[in-house]
């Protein structure tokens, strides 16, 4: 386990190489995990809640769930299928908002390390 000696950054004993130890020592870096957290965190949590309703609704709201929309199309078979929509839809947001704000730091961090001769 590594040893911390300020919130996030590892203390120098922790056997990284000098090239990852400045990338991860550089506030580009903290600023990055910063955005990742800022966009993923929510969005997990959105998810787990929608997927914590559908459950919740299928084990005490049967009744509901059985309503019938069209046909022998029902309000449990919308909310699975809705299931599989919305985590495509996650998933093609993540994507998009990370082209914009992860990538463009993590590519200037990565161009650095393999410069600094990191990645053998």
């Amino acid at each position: 386990m590594a040893q911390v000696d300020e919130p996030g950054r590892a203390a120098a004993n922790t056997g990284m190489t000098p090239e990852y130890q400045e990338i991860y020592d550089d506030p580009m870096f903290a600023e990055l995990r910063r955005r990742f957290r800022r966009l993923v965190f929510p969005l997990v949590a959105a998810f787990l809640a929608w997927y914590g309703l559908y459950v919740v609704c299928a084990t005490y709201a049967t009744d509901f769930m059985a309503n019938e929309l069209v046909g022998r199309i029902n309000v449990g078979l919308v909310f699975g299928l809705l299931q599989f929509a919305s985590t495509f839809g996650i998933a093609y947001y993540y994507a998009k908002r990370a082209a914009t704000t992860l990538d463009p730091l993590s590519t200037s961090l990565a161009d650095r390390f393999n410069a600094a001769g990191g990645h053998k």
